[in-house]
């Protein structure tokens, strides 16, 4: 009988909940941070509107704005719970991954960006949803943080 050690099986379990690290682009990564927050501590989060306001100085709200509003949609609209990881972890969920690209895909390719939310949202009519996302990719754009995986 053969016996193997925890430790690739822990490392493969790992691999497949957090299969992305995180983007080196730093409007990926404070969009990122805005997702954990929200996600795990609700839409009026003072550290993801801190780190807003750091970013984009007085012209935070509206990419905050867009961001609390994106949440809330997907959250009333999504067929199933979507996997985020804590603000800390240094990899990202599939999850995490698809949102990313599809709020930088929404301006360049919309079918794509269409095809990634519908996937992570188990739905098949997200245009409401996709409007904000495109919204959001555009005010953070507007404010000098372009997002880019």
């Amino acid at each position: 009988m053969r016996h193997s050690s925890p430790r690739p099986l822990a490392s493969a379990a790992l691999g497949h909940s957090l299969p992305r690290l995180q983007p080196e682009d730093p409007a990926a990564r404070l969009l990122l941070f805005g997702i954990r927050q929200l996600g795990a501590n609700g839409l009026n989060d003072a550290a993801a509107a801190h780190a807003f306001v750091t970013a984009f100085g007085t012209g935070f709200r509206r990419p905050l704005l867009l961001l609390r509003t994106l949440m809330a949609e997907m959250s009333a609209a999504s067929a199933g719970p979507i996997q985020i990881a804590p603000w800390c972890c240094a990899r990202m969920t599939a999850s995490e991954g698809a949102l990313l690209d599809l709020i930088a895909q929404a301006e360049r390719d919309s079918e794509r960006a269409r095809f990634l939310l519908s996937d992570l949202l188990g739905i098949r009519r997200v245009d409401g949803v996709l409007a904000t996302a495109h919204a959001l990719a555009n005010a953070f754009a507007d404010a000098g943080l372009p997002v880019e995986v």
